[in-house]
């Protein structure tokens, strides 16, 4: 029952390769490129110390949570992407990095979608996420108000645009492929993932709801006010702790996550032919299907899902340490030049 409760842990919207095109793998790749590193310029200009490991707690809980498949209606199931989320609590520039952190690692450590579309698919769950949902969510609250309820419904809103953009990204560039019609894959990707964005929405509310109530001070500044009166600061030795206990939680539950195809999945499925998540050709991945080689069953799931979370927060925090030692250097060159 494990095993095949393991071999189900496929992510939702991650292509394997040889279902994209070369020039719009390439495409993407250009265009993703250039989006981080924009987003490691404006990183740059406005990080602060708070974010430094909170940017390793957010990639490790996001790479957790998407380890966690719910069921959805018609033998579907999905997950949460974590764009929006890592946008709200981090800002869109920082919630890129993160997204592309937990991508990229998927997919190198873990053949969890292809290496040469690995572009595109960084692109599709990261950058597009973050961006849009981090807009969405400004968006409305200037709307609406900054008020508690407020925020939380906006992040929903924000958190199933995302999931619903980022599906139609992907049947644009199937499209794009000549891989399948658009009369067939629009319809069907879009439908299957409006379900699955109503779980993105309410896991993404449920989270920032957890935060206001217990850690404002976690939370941008702007947010935490709020809620004046009830925060004080955290240590970054708290953050950690507190973020990788959360992360570590979601792996040992990993076994147990849906065995229902993703949605990508499920569509592919029922356009006929086609794949999508885990690439058994991909010429890297030590830890191929989110398995340890030679350890059998959901302990196997567990440990692999921990060495994640591991890795993938020494990549978030250490990207924050090297942005914040990169921005003070910049500030002491300035500031001899300028004397």
């Amino acid at each position: 029952m494990l095993e095949t409760l393991v071999r189900s842990l496929v992510l939702a919207l991650h292509i394997s390769d040889g279902l994209l095109s070369l020039p719009v793998s390439a495409l993407f790749w250009l265009l993703t490129v250039a989006s981080v590193g924009w987003a490691v310029r404006r990183t740059e200009q406005a990080l602060d110390d708070r974010q430094v490991p909170l940017m390793g707690v957010m990639a490790a809980c996001i790479f957790a949570a998407q380890m966690l498949n719910f069921p959805i209606v018609g033998g579907t199931s999905g997950h949460l992407l974590g764009g929006a989320l890592a946008a709200i609590v981090l800002g869109p520039w920082a919630g890129v990095l993160v997204m592309t952190c937990v991508v990229a690692l998927q997919a190198l450590l873990f053949q969890d979608g292809g290496i040469v579309v690995m572009g595109a698919n960084i692109f599709n769950m990261g950058v597009l996420t973050a961006m849009s949902g981090g807009a969405v969510f400004y968006i409305l609250l200037r709307i609406i108000g900054r008020r508690a309820w407020g925020l939380v419904g906006s992040s929903f809103i924000a958190a199933w645009l995302t999931v619903v953009l980022s599906a139609t990204m992907t049947s644009l560039q199937l499209i794009a492929s000549s891989a399948y019609p658009a009369s067939l894959v629009l319809p069907t990707m879009i439908g299957v993932h409006m379900l699955i964005g109503v779980g993105e929405g309410l896991i993404t509310a449920a989270a920032l709801s957890f935060l206001l109530a217990t850690r404002p001070d976690i939370l941008p500044a702007w947010i935490a006010d709020e809620m004046r009166g009830t925060s004080r600061p955290l240590s970054t030795r708290k953050i950690l702790g507190f973020g990788l206990g959360i992360a570590g939680i979601m792996a040992l539950l990993s076994p147990f996550a849906s065995s229902a195809p993703d949605g990508l999945e499920w569509a592919l499925q029922t356009l006929g032919g086609g794949s999508s998540g885990l690439s058994a050709g991909s010429p890297v991945g030590l830890l191929p299907d989110y398995t340890i080689p030679g350890v059998g069953g959901g302990l196997s799931t567990i440990l692999a899902g921990l060495v994640g979370v591991l890795i993938v927060v020494a990549l978030g925090y250490g990207s924050a340490l090297l942005i914040r030692r990169r921005r003070a250097e910049t500030r002491a060159t300035k500031s001899i030049t300028t004397s």
